[in-house]
């Protein structure tokens, strides 16, 4: 355990780390730098996170010291803010790099970090979802409860989405690189082929839930590609792909009618590529419709409690896929929007920014 004096100095670093601005790359700008993968790149590319790292961590880190409604007491919540503080420390301390090998060394350690926030937003629901039930309990909920959690958790995700971007990307550069591939980006992404991957994914896991599952039909042009990150998409639409199962699933398990098919189309447009996944699985309330983009909302019957053992892959959702997903889609300037109609079924429209015209700074 550190001592005080160590423990002070740290704070102090973080809040000053904490009080400076970040810096932004733009996506063509990672596609440029990225396609020539040199020494002499990657070096400069260690010493551009050896700096904006820590900003970003300890901005967090001070973040998740003070939410408001006690949020910040919560286990969960003391255990993602020491995630962010160990970082910030692992990459503040870090000698100064200046040669290959201490590049080598940086990346090695970076790809640790980026590990170790894996379970980031599991740990994160549960903390929330630990308050909103201890504040249920006491009939104590403030009116600004929901819009003030909701305003958090997309800056940290978004934070996260950044730096995970920053890091994967750096990390990914000194793999072999398939064709058309700069580190995480595939300049010759093929929306088909990763719809198909995010189908037979939520499938298997429909199956394994009910035992059977809805078709999913996939409609465009099979040749047709364009500039995205594969991880993003994937994850994308393997929860709305996983929404559009459970709602047909549920709502035909006990039917004689034939179930119908979960449609996935896609649509390639001047502006935006568009994927839009159709299900006739009975639709949203309207007066639910508001409350979908909000963290631990979730369209489940019985949405399962965060509180186990293990945080696995099911079918009904903790209420974070959504609006998680959507930030996904806004980090490169694309959106997520959902129509729904009650008593017949529910269109979520994906759109995606073509990313090689983008020299916006990403978050």
């Amino acid at each position: 355990m550190a001592s005080e004096p160590v423990a002070r100095a740290v704070a102090e670093e973080v809040g000053r780390w904490g009080s400076m601005k970040q810096t932004g790359v733009s996506l063509r700008y990672m596609m440029e730098f990225g396609s020539r993968p040199t020494p002499r790149n990657l070096l400069l590319s260690a010493q551009f996170l050896h700096k904006e790292l820590p900003i970003r961590f300890a901005r967090r880190a001070l973040e998740l010291e003070s939410l408001p409604f006690g949020l910040s007491n919560k286990p969960a919540i003391l255990k993602v803010r020491d995630w962010y503080l160990d970082s910030f420390r692992d990459i503040r301390y870090f000698p100064e790099v200046r040669s290959r090998n201490d590049e080598l060394a940086f990346t090695q350690m970076i790809n640790m970090v980026k590990m170790r926030h894996n379970n980031v937003v599991p740990t994160m629901a549960l903390g929330v979802q630990q308050l909103k039930k201890e504040l249920g309990h006491s009939r104590k909920v403030p009116f600004e409860f929901d819009d003030q959690i909701h305003d958090f958790l997309d800056r940290l995700y978004m934070s996260r989405i950044g730096i995970r971007m920053l890091i994967g990307q750096h990390v990914a550069l000194h793999d072999p690189q398939p064709s058309g591939v700069i580190g995480l980006i595939n300049t010759r992404l093929s929306p088909i082929q990763v719809a198909q991957a995010a189908c037979e994914d939520a499938r298997a896991i429909c199956l394994r839930e009910y035992g059977s599952a809805p078709d999913i039909n996939i409609y465009g042009d099979p040749n047709f590609t364009f500039p995205y990150v594969t991880h993003h998409l994937h994850l994308m639409l393997f929860e709305l792909v996983k929404n559009s199962l459970r709602a047909v699933q549920e709502r035909y398990m006990n039917s004689d009618k034939d179930v119908p098919p979960v449609r996935i189309i896609v649509a390639d447009g001047e502006e935006d590529v568009t994927i839009k996944v159709s299900d006739e699985g009975g639709g949203i309330p309207r007066s639910g419709l508001p409350r979908i983009f909000t963290y631990l909302y979730s369209t489940a019957k019985n949405p399962p409690e965060l509180d186990r053992p293990n945080f696995g892959v099911t079918m009904a959702g903790y209420g974070f896929g959504l609006p998680i997903s959507r930030l996904y889609a806004r980090y490169f300037g694309g959106d997520l929007q959902i129509i729904s109609m009650e008593g017949y079924g529910t269109d979520a429209y994906l759109h995606l920014s073509r990313l090689g015209d983008s020299e916006e700074p990403l978050p």
